[in-house]
């Protein structure tokens, strides 16, 4: 299979006109020639950071606090994650599943409720889907090993210790929320040597050095903190440090769209959009430990095809600038996942 147009190649995006050759699954070359297509050939998304189990609850609690929506056990979604039954939450995520692959995104990181059977849920809900998941299991041991890894709800919820060394010896990845209501369990998140941070919101100088010291990779939602007003995370200052993707969040209060993500971001920071890109992109794959997120040789094969001549992206002067700013659904020619 050949996919020709205007080719987004390697971590810094650079277009080239040719076509991506690729063979079971896998990118086999990336080779310049005159196409005369018009398409935009970019690696799909890796959303960093989701909550897809809320996907039966869009836009409840509107004016709630962060804690009085999502703090464990009683804030609002947990409750109506109990209240809901089995079929009902499989279907949710089932469409959210099917929303994100049609969007173009090939990977997302999950943060599971409902301990085994949540994971098990999730993975039903996945059953004929092309997506990738990269689950972590919350609340018990037990979620952990069922999936790939733990996804801690904060340092000020309970003792972590015991779980990130199983987590460790299990050898998954251990993320965690860290200041996203104030700054104060920051230190305590990374005192647990996390391979993530996700938030980030309250981050202050010192926060930032013992990231840059430890290279602790972060994940900012920019969109689902400014609804929870919490505030907005140092982005520009994380990039400058670490290794820093972009996530959705709760599907409760965000759509899980990657585009409306990276405007959101290149907005609020003015950052390069080949940064923003790479948030949305490599950077996810990276912290995930996927193949994916690069138009390189040798890795696979998951690719969005943009409409260069659509209305909204045609006479584009800068075509990272134009996907990163202005892309959206209605401009997607095809999604290789």
């Amino acid at each position: 299979m050949n996919v020709e147009g205007t080719v987004l190649v390697g971590t810094d995006f650079e277009p080239i006109e040719g076509r991506v050759v690729v063979a079971d699954g896998t990118i086999q070359a990336i080779e310049e020639a005159e196409t005369g297509s018009e398409s935009i050939i970019l690696p799909a998304f890796v959303n960093a950071h989701t909550h897809i189990g809320d996907s039966i609850a869009k836009e409840a609690g509107g004016g709630l606090s962060l804690d009085e929506l999502v703090a464990p056990p009683d804030g609002l979604k947990h409750r109506l994650l109990r209240a809901a039954d089995r079929k009902t939450k499989i279907e949710a995520m089932n469409r959210t599943l099917r929303l994100m692959e049609a969007t173009g995104i090939a990977a997302f990181m999950e943060f599971r409720e409902g301990g085994v059977d949540g994971v098990e849920m999730l993975r039903e809900a996945l059953v004929r889907r092309e997506i990738e998941p990269v689950i972590f299991g919350r609340e018990t041991e037990a979620a952990m090993e069922a999936g790939d890894g733990f996804g801690a709800s904060g340092a000020r919820d309970g003792d972590f210790d015991h779980l990130r060394n199983a987590t460790r010896r299990a050898g998954k990845l251990f993320g965690i929320h860290a200041g996203e209501r104030d700054d104060a369990d920051i230190h305590p998140a990374l005192d647990l040597d996390p391979d993530f941070l996700v938030h980030l919101v309250h981050a202050q100088q010192l926060h930032l050095e013992r990231i840059e010291d430890s290279q602790t990779p972060a994940i900012v939602c920019p969109r689902s903190n400014l609804v929870t007003n919490v505030g907005i995370p140092p982005i520009r200052q994380l990039t400058e440090r670490t290794t820093v993707a972009l996530g959705t969040d709760n599907v409760m209060t965000n759509s899980p769209s990657m585009f409306r993500e990276m405007e959101f971001a290149a907005k609020l920071t003015d950052l390069p959009a080949e940064t923003i890109l790479r948030m949305a992109t490599h950077n996810g794959a990276k912290i995930a430990g996927l193949n994916c997120g690069v138009l390189e040789e040798g890795r696979d094969a998951k690719l969005l095809v943009l409409d260069g001549d659509s209305d909204n992206l045609s006479y584009a002067k800068d075509i990272v600038r134009a996907v990163v700013r202005r892309a959206g659904h209605a401009d997607i020619k095809r999604v290789v996942l």
